[in-house]
């Protein structure tokens, strides 16, 4: 399978985050990888980056990801946007399918959960 045509934007406070997930999205072709620290900096971005696929933390600064995911949508209702969490799971995993989240992962996010994803996406985009 090929990630060359893909376009993914990683929304992490963690830099260690962000640099894991960069270097294994890179590792596999994938054409553009954008990393933002803050959920609005998230929503700012999206819009100018236009991913094919973002992948999110739920708690950050300045706007949390359920924040960014809510806008987000409402900017582009085809959004893939998959939040990421490590605390109150289960709360947490309605509030982001209810606010759009096209998936949702616990933390730490395996190498093998971001392949899945990327594999899903990469059918639909031309």
């Amino acid at each position: 399978m090929s990630f060359s045509n893909l376009t993914v934007m990683i929304c992490d406070d963690s830099i260690f985050v962000r640099k894991k997930i960069k270097d294994y999205i890179s590792s596999l072709g994938v054409k553009a990888v954008y990393e933002v620290c803050d959920g609005q900096e998230a929503i700012d971005k999206y819009m100018e980056y236009k991913p094919d696929v973002a992948f999110m933390d739920i708690v950050m600064p300045r706007k949390t990801g359920i924040e960014a995911v809510t806008e987000i949508i409402q900017m582009d209702p085809n959004a893939k946007v998959v939040m990421a969490s490590s605390v109150g799971t289960q709360n947490h995993l309605k509030e982001a399918l209810s606010a759009g989240a096209y998936e949702f992962l616990q933390k730490p996010i395996s190498n093998e959960q971001i392949y899945k994803i990327l594999e899903i996406v990469a059918k639909d985009v031309k």
